[in-house]
């Protein structure tokens, strides 16, 4: 009974003793328990940031395997676009990529994959999916120069699809096109179609040159200013045909009799 006594105090005392002890323990164990938040927090934030930056790197590479897949997806719409203009043209065709640009700014040249190897020669008619592009100035044997119709010295006869008027369509330069010498009486407006004439026997008939964009009449003057806008897509087009017209087969003919 004493012993059972004794504990009962010695029980209360503890009691009232872990009271009094526990802020101090609490204290004491503080900077450890801090330790342990702060290590646990910057393990978190590392583990975090780790994944954060492989996030961002599989972003990146996602976004890259997309751009190709537009990429290709364009290169396959411009293909059929191709595809579909040369099943219009009754000439023989030679596909071709354009690789380079000229640098010159006062020139509007490309620079296409093809050369005597691929049968190309100068004066050989050029168009992609929408329209005539130029024509073949110089050949190498791998490579070619192509003139656009833009550049100042290129010309290339036309006719208007609504009434058959025709003109001579110069490139200005500046990336457009202008008809030469056209009274003002003429019957041109603004949105008519212009197509290739076939006169000269360079291009073949029935081509899109381009749209007419502003026509001016100044009474003061001879002749309109009638400004086009070129069909095809000068700055964009990658893949175009070259057109070997009935002309130039008679005198590749005529060359290989010779020889």
């Amino acid at each position: 009974m004493y012993a059972d006594y004794n504990y009962a105090q010695f029980s209360q005392i503890r009691n009232k003793l872990s009271v009094v002890v526990y802020p101090i323990q609490k204290i004491v164990d503080f900077p450890f328990s801090l330790a342990q938040q702060i290590g646990g927090f910057f393990a978190t934030h590392q583990r975090l940031f780790t994944e954060n930056q492989t996030l961002r790197q599989e972003h990146l590479l996602l976004q890259a395997e997309l751009q190709k897949l537009d990429a290709l997806e364009t290169e396959n719409k411009q293909l059929r676009e191709l595809l579909g203009a040369g099943t219009k043209i009754k000439e023989n065709l030679l596909v071709a990529n354009i690789v380079n640009v000229d640098p010159d700014p006062f020139t509007h040249q490309v620079i296409i994959n093809r050369g005597h190897d691929g049968l190309v020669y100068a004066g050989q008619p050029v168009i992609d999916a929408n329209g005539v592009m130029g024509t073949v100035t110089v050949v190498g044997n791998m490579e070619s120069r192509a003139l656009l119709i833009t550049d100042a010295s290129h010309a290339v006869p036309v006719e208007t699809i609504r009434n058959g008027v025709r003109a001579i369509a110069v490139g200005t330069g500046r990336g457009g096109l202008e008809l030469r010498h056209v009274p003002n009486s003429v019957d041109i407006k603004e949105g008519d179609v212009m197509l290739t004439s076939g006169l000269g026997g360079k291009f073949p008939v029935g081509l899109p040159v381009g749209t007419v964009k502003e026509v001016k009449h100044d009474p003061s003057k001879a002749f309109a200013t009638i400004v086009l806008k070129p069909a095809a897509k000068l700055d964009r087009s990658r893949h175009i045909l070259l057109i070997q017209t009935p002309q130039d087969k008679i005198r590749e003919q005529a060359n290989a009799h010779k020889g």
